[in-house]
């Protein structure tokens, strides 16, 4: 029927159904037919949104650099939003009469940069291009506690920033002097690495040479203790054989002492006595040339002394 119209939201719609300027329903995923000629309806969907951005702003340097993020909000006091901005219907029901809620999201957009400055001016270029963290933390914070944000019953979920970049030419200076930096550290690195290398050398020829000087002073070491065993054993054998010459000394004088006592009685006897004392102790031999001996010592006394062969061949078989 032309007049009668019917509408149906989302559960995370809020709908305010005004008849005559007054509310007549309000709510969420409502579902009802209405009298269009008096009857004005108001969406404000509650759901969260995501809204991009991106911004420049000025370091503390006065760098130019770009944030890029997001920000996520959500409705949640509908009737306060509604009552600032034109949330209205048109009479088919889905499209809005304003492009009001589309400029909500602008708005908050607006409120972040302002609130977003004051703290990427606190750095400088090279610092706030890794500052992304506390960035977010103190701007989010921010968010929250804004009059602005609350009076239009709008409750920030989250903030983001994807991406802080300088200018080209910025960026391509501090790359240019992050790869010397690299570049640097790379050659610091291997002169540092060869100088390791060297005294690494310097201590393994170090090493070997205090090894060389151990093994040459235990071969020393060593060689005096053999030198010195070797003295001791000639010292020894001298001590040795002074003491063996010392007794064979001694040992001659007890043998030449005894021979002498031993034959000093004989000194004093007569040869003859001797010769007579000894001969029972000869052969036959002995004794006859002892007699001849004696006979030839008193050839004066003998007259005429006669031996014949046969004599004495028969003595001597006795």
């Amino acid at each position: 029927m032309f007049g009668l119209g019917y509408v149906k939201v989302d559960p995370t719609t809020y709908l305010i159904h005004f008849v005559d300027g007054r509310i007549k329903r309000e709510g969420q995923g409502l579902a009802f037919a209405y009298w269009r000629p008096n009857s004005s309806l108001v969406a404000v969907p509650t759901s969260s949104v995501d809204v991009p951005f991106i911004f420049n702003e000025l370091t503390a340097d006065f760098q130019a650099v770009a944030l890029q993020g997001q920000l996520t909000y959500r409705i949640a006091d509908p009737k306060r939003v509604a009552a600032q901005l034109n949330f209205t219907l048109q009479a088919d029901g889905h499209s809005y009469v304003s492009d009001d809620p589309d400029k909500l999201g602008q708005r908050l957009v607006n409120l972040t940069q302002v609130l977003t400055r004051p703290v990427v001016e606190r750095f400088g270029l090279e610092a706030v291009l890794t500052a992304s963290e506390p960035i977010m933390t103190e701007v989010y914070l921010a968010l929250a506690a804004s009059p602005a944000v609350q009076a239009l019953g709008v409750e920030v979920i989250a903030f983001s920033i994807l991406s802080i970049r300088p200018t080209p030419e910025m960026s391509r200076a501090i790359e240019a002097r992050a790869r010397e930096g690299l570049q640097k550290q790379a050659d610091e690195a291997i002169s540092a690495r060869r100088n390791a290398a060297v005294e690494q050398e310097r201590r393994i020829r170090e090493n070997e040479l205090l090894t060389e000087q151990v093994v040459q002073t235990k071969k020393q070491a060593l060689a005096r203790a053999e030198l010195a065993a070797d003295i001791a054993l000639e010292q020894e054998r001298a001590q040795f054989v002074s003491q063996r010459a010392a007794n064979a000394r001694e040992e001659a004088d007890m043998q030449a002492y005894s021979l002498e006592a031993t034959l000093a009685p004989l000194a004093k006897l007569d040869p003859r006595a001797l010769q007579f004392l000894t001969a029972g102790s000869t052969d036959a031999r002995t004794s006859i040339a002892l007699a001849f001996q004696e006979l030839a010592a008193n050839a004066q006394r003998v007259g005429q002394l006669n031996i014949t062969p046969d004599l004495l061949s028969s003595l001597l078989k006795k």
